[in-house]
């Protein structure tokens, strides 16, 4: 099984029932998380040396993507006199997820921080 593929069967088993479109989606999401944390890894690591944390950031790190998803199309309110539509986003579910992941691959990742030249 390819780190994807196990990060994405994670991502199924915490996010619980799902339709098929929401599954096709987070797959999608797995796949793009892990392209982007092995992007963060530092020199000399791959994902194979960090796999149970690393599957664990990318399917957060999608959960937070398909919450954040489903939240911009929920909409709070509707008005048909003088059309008004309101919506809200609350992410901090999603906001928690990815800063959870963060946290789990610090020990694995380069560090963010750079001075820049003017």
């Amino acid at each position: 099984m390819t780190v994807q593929e196990q990060a994405f069967a994670q991502a199924l088993a915490l996010a619980g029932t799902m339709e098929e479109q929401q599954q096709r989606l987070l797959e999608v999401l797995c796949r793009s998380a892990v392209v982007s944390l092995t992007a963060q890894l530092r020199d000399g690591l791959s994902p194979k040396d960090c796999l149970a944390d690393f599957t664990a950031a990318a399917s957060l790190m999608a959960l937070a993507a398909v919450s954040e998803a489903g939240e911009k199309l929920a909409v709070e309110s509707f008005t048909a006199g003088d059309v008004s539509v309101r919506r809200e986003r609350n992410s901090a579910a999603a906001n928690c997820l990815r800063y959870q992941a963060r946290v789990m691959m610090m020990p694995y990742t380069r560090d963010p921080f750079a001075f820049l030249g003017v």
